[in-house]
């Protein structure tokens, strides 16, 4: 696990620390039981993620567009999925697939050793890039490429992230997880997905359905 980085919480208005606090207790009340989910979602500064319209609306718990049809999910989706990946034993190095703002990137970072993350849209890929690097988080390795196939020069991962909906779960993902390793996913079209979480155990897999979900689909090429 990298080391503890600790981010400024104090912010003005609406990004001020009583407001943060609402949010996370909202979480806790959601059923968000990590301390050290809730630790970085307490100290990472969403507003800085959005657009600076946006901004007084960063600590809500609800999903905020970024452009480009996608969405910066919201801050339970964000901690759900997260220690659903990683309550089940430490994650060393962690696949994340669809960028997007950088923020879910930048939880993730805040808690395993590595990650390798893969955006599809140019422009998104750049912004969450720049962003990160700005906010000095160097344990994230970026990869503009269709998500749908992972990125197999680092392979086997400890766990996977998707944070867009394909119809079933991906085989080119799935082969890329280590023994024991962990995938966490919405999968389903419509209103009929489901998070998932997917466990490779030997030569097979586990999966159990977690709760439904409300996903950008997962689109195959670059843009």
């Amino acid at each position: 696990m990298p080391a503890r980085r600790t981010l400024d919480p104090v912010g003005i208005g609406m990004t001020s620390r009583r407001t943060r606090e609402r949010l996370i207790q909202r979480l806790i009340d959601a059923g968000i039981e990590s301390p050290e989910v809730l630790r970085v979602l307490r100290e990472l500064p969403r507003h800085l993620f959005v657009d600076e319209a946006l901004a007084s609306r960063a600590y809500e718990d609800s999903a905020l567009p970024i452009g480009y049809g996608q969405t910066l999910s919201q801050p339970y989706t964000v901690a759900r999925m997260t220690q659903a990946l990683l309550e089940l034993g430490t994650a060393d190095t962690v696949l994340e697939i669809g960028t997007g703002s950088g923020f879910q990137t930048a939880v993730l970072a805040a808690l395993v050793r590595r990650v390798y993350t893969v955006e599809r849209v140019s422009e998104l890929y750049e912004c969450a890039k720049q962003r990160l690097e700005a906010l000095e988080i160097r344990n994230v390795r970026y990869r503009h490429d269709d998500g749908a196939q992972g990125w197999r020069d680092y392979a086997p991962y400890s766990a996977i992230l998707v944070t867009a909906a394909p119809r079933g779960i991906p085989r080119a993902l799935a082969e890329q997880l280590a023994p024991g390793g962990v995938m966490v996913l919405p999968i389903g079209e419509g209103p009929q997905q489901s998070l998932v979480r997917l466990v490779r155990r030997g030569r097979g897999f586990r999966h159990e359905i977690l709760e439904p979900a409300s996903f950008v689909p997962l689109l195959a090429g670059v843009a």
